[in-house]
């Protein structure tokens, strides 16, 4: 997640010569990919035909969901740039990291303070690959293939051991990726695992697709479900309860876009996809949308 959009010439249909070998066994490029759609939904190139497929039919469904997907990038790079710039934060471990795109969470963090240092969790074998190639020269992020409720075994790693100093603050983000996680997978459970590894003073970044319409809610649900592996829409009040105990920082529990809205966040449409235009950007009230905050441990 250089992590330069446009740096790239490749596709995963057609990687570059050699340096991505070591992914192809591993990805079966007839099953869509989370964190490819993602990719595919903030404008990244990143992706095969199977996950814009997969996008084309979730806008026809959800006219909003791809729009909101850009909408959690802002609030990304906004609560990054809070943590690194106002509260000194200098170390984060990235749940869910996603594809290696423009403005990463290292590259926003060490503009404040170039020694910040960054641990990526993905279990995309894609994610692996690139990240590994695109930051081998950077000796102050790693990123890991593992299952973000996998607590234990990231806490363990080596690379986890000689980045994060666990005596110190630091900022756990699960940002647009708790929905990925079925109940049964106890979400809240794997949020508590990691704050009780970090010290007074760290933060909670999180970000998740939430409705008070329980059609709707249900309707996302059963579409990402059938289509790849997924959790659920959850309701305001249960993402509030991620929050539990920690306190949160103004503006609090809120729609990401009104999370410090910023006039040189991007401006993004669901009609920029290179790949094809969507529908118009959704009128009227969103009937699902990207419920936000950032919360400090006591």
């Amino acid at each position: 997640m250089a992590f330069v959009k446009g740096a790239r010439m490749h596709t995963p249909e057609s990687p570059s010569s050699g340096r991505f070998d070591t992914w192809s066994a591993a990805v079966d490029p007839t099953v869509a990919s989370v964190a490819r759609i993602y990719d595919y939904a903030i404008g990244g190139k990143d992706n095969f035909k199977v996950d814009r497929d997969v996008a084309h039919a979730l806008v026809a469904e959800v006219p909003e969901a791809l729009l909101f997907a850009r909408e959690n990038r802002s609030f990304l790079r906004r609560a990054v740039r809070f943590l690194a710039a106002e509260c000194g934060i200098r170390q984060f471990i990235d749940h869910g990291s996603g594809l290696p795109t423009a403005d990463n969470v290292h590259q926003i963090a060490q503009r404040s303070e170039p020694d910040s240092r960054v641990v990526y969790i993905d279990n995309d074998p894609v994610v692996l690959a690139y990240g590994r190639v695109l930051l081998a020269e950077d000796g102050n992020t790693a990123v890991l293939h593992a299952d973000m409720g996998a607590t234990e075994s990231i806490l363990a790693e080596e690379r986890t051991r000689q980045l994060i100093d666990f005596t110190e603050p630091v900022a756990a983000l699960y940002v647009s990726v708790l929905h990925c996680i079925p109940d049964d997978a106890d979400p809240g459970a794997v949020v508590a695992r990691m704050l009780d590894a970090v010290p007074s003073g760290s933060y909670l970044v999180l970000s998740h697709i939430v409705s008070d319409d329980e059609q709707a809610a249900a309707h996302f649900t059963e579409f990402m479900t059938s289509s790849t592996t997924w959790g659920r829409v959850r309701s305001p009040e249960e993402v509030a309860g991620f929050f539990t105990g920690l306190e949160l920082v103004e503006p609090g529990l809120v729609d990401v876009v009104n999370w410090r809205p910023d006039p040189e966040d991007p401006v993004w449409s669901v009609t920029d996809s290179p790949f094809g235009e969507f529908p118009p950007d959704p009128a009227g009230p969103k009937k699902l949308w990207e419920l936000g905050g950032i919360a400090r441990k006591p």
